[in-house]
């Protein structure tokens, strides 16, 4: 079984992320976050460089496991992309999100601010991916 590793994709999707993360934490939740954090400066360049390696570490490994399930399926179809999106998020990110914020007892909110960003990355870079690849 070969499975096609897309670069165009994989940058496409990290752009995208970079763009999803300046809109979830500015336009939709910057404020309540800024409140429950308080945090309220950007966090400079190393903050901005980790993120833009974090979310290409993100989409490459989205990619992989989008052209695993392409492969599966024999086809490059939205559910398929979208799905392995969501399944990625749940039990990766969502489900490690939530026991550390639990044991480190930061607020309900946040827990749900963040991962609900990390399931809106996700969807939008496995769409990307989907559509690019």
């Amino acid at each position: 079984m070969e499975i096609y590793f897309n670069w165009l994709a994989v940058l496409a999707a990290t752009a995208a992320g970079m763009a999803v993360a300046a809109i979830w934490y500015t336009k939709l939740v910057g404020k309540a976050w800024t409140v429950i954090t308080g945090i309220t400066t950007q966090g400079g360049n190393t903050a901005f460089v980790l993120l833009l390696i974090s979310n290409f570490i993100t989409a490459a490994g989205l990619n992989f496991i989008i052209g695993i399930s392409k492969t599966y399926y024999h086809g490059n179809t939205v559910q398929a992309c979208l799905t392995a999106g969501f399944i990625t998020w749940i039990a990766f990110s969502a489900a490690t999100l939530v026991q550390h914020n639990a044991f480190e007892q930061k607020p309900s909110e946040l827990t749900l601010i963040n991962t609900l960003y990390q399931l809106a990355l996700y969807m939008i870079m496995a769409m990307v991916i989907g559509m690019i690849g």
